[in-house]
């Protein structure tokens, strides 16, 4: 035998129409329809719980029933079909997917039609060719030769007699049935899947004249699950649902958690929060759906700054620039807020609004108070010295600490310094300013200063180290 060169490029590749007609008329097949009434509860976590509710043919005994517009991401052992009459026998999720290579590498051992196509004249000419090997290559025996298909530029295609069993056009999932009766059965499909999820942003605009902020909440909703779900009735979920998994980085402040309640849907543990409407959730979209607009809120604008031990910096450090509101019924935003991003803005001179910063909230009950942290303040700093530190007896030490808060701006402010770091049995012994000992380890001081000025903060701290 020779072996020859063949030219392969481009490779089209085609399927015979009787293949198409051939696996349509497959015994005991059955398609399952387009969706039908779709409920689609979507959790924080990315993870969702679709429920399709569709008619169904199926005749007496066993069917087989497959669903190509499920969720190309569905976990199949989530999966449940229930209906009068049928019972679940076997069910496959198949995500060999139909692709050229595919078709090649399931032809192996089995014939194809070669076309080719003169350049000059457009004539085709067909012949049988045995498929031998696609491994990084396809090599063919036409008659007594074998030919290897190469990358020469001329026109060649492929014509496939079938497509192979179990190779799909999209992810499929197919379930066998036994069917009591035949006839139309309604049917309800359900499954999870991630890669569905949705996420809460909030826009604050802050008048720190007025001392108030309006905040809208709004509801990100993201597929990528391969799948559309087509006039879905949509149902959110707030709160973290065992098994979901998921990192969670949370650096906002709740400085209370809230104890009211309101008239808002609960599933257990965790808020509801229904679209008012059936919606379309096409595949690698994100659509955004208000659930939150409150005017004139109160909040305010204070600066924070922790020393983390009792050490001096070298330099002046910025404080940060906190927000602080409350969610409760009266003086607040009056409602439960979904876990999620806070963006701040703020009017300039111009009156048009700017972004000064964002951050993260956790799931936040009604009632709460909220500090947060915005960014690092410009004209607003501390600097710590420790100005003596003695021992007093065998095991115990005097530190004279001392916070030099400086401010730049225009007005006066004031600042919220804290001393963390403190054992229970460390004592204060002398400070130039009441603080509050907000708990064993950490201790407070609500500093004044003046526009354009500093204050000198002093403490003197009993330790044992």
């Amino acid at each position: 035998m020779r072996i020859l060169a063949l030219a392969c490029l481009p490779l089209l590749v085609g399927v015979a129409s009787t293949a198409v007609f051939a696996q349509d008329a497959a015994p005991g097949v059955t398609g399952g329809n387009a969706q039908g009434d779709v409920a689609v509860t979507i959790y924080n976590n990315g993870q969702s719980l679709v429920q399709d509710d569709r008619q169904l043919s199926v005749a007496a005994g066993r069917n087989r029933i497959e669903f190509p517009d499920v969720s190309a991401r569905i976990r199949p052992e989530t999966v449940t079909l229930s209906g009068p009459g049928i019972g679940i026998v076997e069910q496959n999720f198949d995500f060999d997917l139909l692709t050229p290579d595919k078709l090649m590498d399931k032809a192996v051992g089995q014939s194809i039609t070669l076309v080719r196509t003169n350049p000059a004249t457009g004539a085709e000419r067909t012949e049988r060719a045995k498929v031998l090997a696609a491994n990084g290559g396809i090599v063919l025996q036409i008659g007594d030769r074998i030919e290897v298909l190469r990358d020469d530029g001329l026109p060649v295609r492929a014509v496939f007699d079938r497509l192979p069993p179990n190779l799909r056009a999209r992810p499929t999932l197919s379930v066998t049935v036994d069917a009591a009766n035949a006839g139309t059965v309604p049917a309800r499909l359900s499954y999870l899947t991630p890669n569905l999820g949705w996420t809460a942003d909030y826009v604050a605009l802050f008048d720190a004249a007025k001392g108030a902020m309006d905040i809208q909440g709004w509801v990100t909703l993201t597929n990528s699950t391969g799948t559309t779900f087509n006039n879905a009735r949509t149902l959110l979920v707030a709160g973290s649902p065992g098994g979901g998994g998921g990192f969670r980085q949370m650096t906002g402040s709740m400085d209370a958690a809230g104890t009211e309640s309101n008239d808002r849907e609960r599933l257990g543990d965790y808020y509801l929060y229904p679209l008012a409407a059936r919606t379309t959730i096409a595949n690698a979209q994100q659509k955004q759906v208000s659930f939150l607009d409150v005017k004139g809120a109160p909040a305010q604008s204070t600066y924070e700054y922790v020393n983390r031990w009792m050490g001096s910096s070298t330099d002046p450090v910025s404080t940060a620039s906190v927000l602080r509101f409350s969610t409760s019924r009266q003086g607040g935003l009056g409602d439960q807020l979904p876990a999620g991003t806070i963006r701040v803005y703020m009017r300039d001179a111009r009156g048009d609004p700017q972004f000064i910063g964002e951050n993260r909230i956790d799931h936040t009950p009604m009632g709460s108070a909220m500090s947060l942290r915005t960014g690092d303040a410009f004209d607003v700093k501390v600097q710590t010295t420790v100005v003596s530190r003695t021992r007093k007896g065998d095991s115990r030490w005097v530190t004279k600490m001392k916070y030099l808060v400086s401010n730049a701006r225009p007005g006066p402010v004031t600042v919220l310094v804290a001393q963390d770091g403190l054992y229970g049995d460390v004592r204060i012994t002398d400070e130039s300013l009441k603080g509050e000992r907000v708990s064993a380890d950490r201790v407070e001081w609500q500093v004044p200063v003046p526009a354009n000025g500093k204050v000198e903060l002093t403490a003197t701290f009993d330790t044992r180290y």
